[in-house]
């Protein structure tokens, strides 16, 4: 990463006017306390993970939300939430180095597509407003709830609730906590970004808040069409130059898509914006 592209982004981060955008990569380091295992993030170690560490068919090991939904249609929805619970609510987790940044810095406005708690816990000493994707509901179009908290429990609020003078923490793919909520399988990305083209998948404060703003997508591969859909939509409004995505090696698919959509990949990874910050 150039000193003056880092220095660019840098600024921007910390005026809030550009966004961080997090992907299975900013988890590299965290293990589990007790057998120091690689927490698993991303689609493989996933899959692997819900499939007692045995590889499934290829065409399942392609992506998490299509082996999920193998999984879903054997042994139903609740399967799904409860893998994904005992995972990330119920195994304890090293710190990761860029939710200790984050601890730190406390963006305003921060999107995260894990399904871990570390950036809520980054947040523990400070009120702050959650935003959870939800799939598949029968009662509403909407596919989100908003939580307040108030630096010991969350509570569930309407928008119009919403203090602007906090934080926002947007999980889209869902979490344990404060209630177990997650988007995995295909159905449920179907169903969410079909609500999300739609309008009904962010709240109206956000849609305002994130117009001319900038991204920094961090440890997030955009290889497939699952992450590339959600990233695209949660992103609309942004400005001309949409920002920009660490890669070191990015394939000629990721190359085309990013020229397209007006988003920038620098040279550098995780560690490598670690180390300069």
């Amino acid at each position: 990463m150039s000193a003056k592209v880092f220095s660019e982004i840098l600024s921007g981060l910390y005026e809030n006017k550009v966004i961080p955008y997090l992907g299975p990569g900013v988890l590299f380091d965290a293990k589990n306390n007790l057998t120091g295992e690689a927490m698993p993030a991303d689609s493989n170690s996933l899959i692997l993970a819900m499939n007692n560490g045995q590889p499934m068919a290829p065409k399942l090991m392609y992506e998490f939300p299509r082996a999920a939904m193998n999984m879903e249609l054997k042994k139903g929805r609740n399967f799904l939430s409860q893998f994904l619970t005992r995972l990330y609510g119920n195994t304890e987790w090293t710190r990761a180095a860029v939710h200790e940044w984050l601890a730190h810095w406390k963006p305003a406005y921060i999107i995260d597509i894990n399904r871990d708690t570390q950036l809520q816990d980054s947040y523990a000493d400070e009120e702050h407003t959650l935003i959870v994707g939800m799939a598949r509901l029968t009662a509403s179009h909407y596919r989100y709830k908003i939580y307040h908290y108030d630096g010991s429990d969350y509570f569930e609020i309407t928008e119009d609730q919403v203090d602007k003078r906090f934080p926002v923490l947007f999980k889209p793919m869902g979490t344990p906590k404060p209630e177990a909520n997650f988007i995995a399988s295909d159905a449920d990305y179907v169903d969410y970004i079909s609500e999300l083209m739609g309008g009904f998948a962010l709240p109206e404060f956000l849609k305002e808040y994130r117009k001319d703003k900038q991204y920094l997508l961090v440890g997030l591969p955009l290889n497939r069409d699952s992450e590339r859909m959600v990233m695209s939509d949660i992103i609309i409004g942004a400005a001309e130059h949409k920002g920009w995505v660490l890669n070191k090696h990015p394939t000629a698919k990721e190359q085309r898509y990013c020229k397209k959509i007006g988003l920038e990949i620098v040279d550098a990874d995780v560690e490598e914006l670690l180390a300069a910050i």
